[in-house]
């Protein structure tokens, strides 16, 4: 049986969020959303889908269980099977023996010294039956266990479908939310009408420009930045000094980001440039390598993780 409450749910919030951002009648046109309520649309929907998927999980790990007990069923009838195939040897040869002596008692070697033929055979039919019960037991068990993994995994390939649809629906409106939050990146100031960038002075008990400033507001916006941001740095080299650039950590100490925190950096990297002709920055550089606009160039080896930049995104502005 599907489990719809959470998808539901889903498909309404995703059709509500749609409906709110798809194109209006300018009779009816609702106002713009403002960038406060995009970023609680992109949060709510988040958690949505991160519910979505946990329940995929679940069902994948319910899946396991059931065809791990059908496998544990079939090693059980296995083993009954080897030993219902030993007994019935043993019957057989006790009958092989009593049909060449032409005598429907047991041959006197097998019987025990006291003669006591009939309770053997008695015995021995016990058993037999008792092996026979478990094995058709075993069989059963094993029946039973497989017909449920296999009906758990007809529901879950069901609802992992619907899930997946859900959640790509519910990741296409994200994808919406993001691209409008990112038309709301402000122009930073001095922009001249041919698209470059009037000189700037530090301002500021931070000793940066206004540029600066605004690009450095906007990261930490869009970002939940791990560690520290440095900007105004004296006696370094490049915009540091200018108060033109700013560091922002994705490790301390001079280590190797974590594998989220280095995926954050390659995204923060990448939202820099797509946004270098707002905010007026001039490059990045990032793990070794610089983007002045028009693609990656490697740098020379400086000697360490964070001369090199693997442990901090570096953006300097015009």
């Amino acid at each position: 049986m599907a489990v719809s409450s959470p998808a539901t749910l889903a498909i309404g919030l995703i059709t509500a969020t749609a409906v709110a951002l798809g194109p209006a009648t300018a009779a009816s046109a609702d106002p713009k959303p403002t960038e406060a309520q995009l970023r609680a649309q992109l949060k709510q929907l988040n958690g949505k889908v991160d519910k979505l998927i946990e329940k995929y999980n679940l069902k994948r790990v319910e899946l396991a269980k059931a065809q791990q007990a059908a496998k544990t069923a079939k090693e059980r009838l296995a083993a009954a099977e080897r030993t219902l195939e030993t007994s019935q040897q043993r019957v057989a040869e006790i009958a092989r023996l009593r049909y060449q002596n032409g005598d429907p008692s047991v041959p006197a070697f097998m019987l025990p010294e006291n003669g006591a033929g009939a309770a053997v055979i008695e015995q021995l039919t016990i058993e037999q039956q008792a092996v026979v019960e478990s094995v058709a037991r075993a069989r059963d068990e094993r029946k039973k266990a497989a017909d449920e993994a296999g009906r758990l995994a007809t529901r879950i390939r069901e609802d992992a479908g619907e899930v997946a649809g859900q959640r790509d629906d519910a990741e296409d409106v994200i994808k919406d939310i993001r691209e409008k939050l990112e038309d709301l990146v402000p122009f930073g100031p001095g922009r001249n009408g041919d698209g470059s960038w009037a000189p700037e002075l530090p301002t500021g008990a931070d000793n940066i420009t206004e540029r600066t400033r605004l690009m450095r507001a906007q990261v930490q916006k869009n970002f939940a930045l791990p560690f520290a941001v440095g900007c105004f740095r004296a006696g370094a080299s490049g915009e540091h000094p200018l108060g033109r650039a700013c560091d922002f950590m994705m490790s301390t100490g001079g280590t190797t980001p974590s594998g989220a925190n280095n995926a954050l950096g390659d995204r923060l990297a990448e939202w820099a440039l797509k946004n270098k002709g707002k905010l007026g920055v001039k490059y990045v550089i990032w793990k070794q390598r610089i983007n002045l606009g028009s693609g990656w160039r490697a740098m020379e080896n400086r000697g360490s993780i964070t001369e090199n930049h693997y442990d901090h995104v570096h953006i300097s502005m015009f």
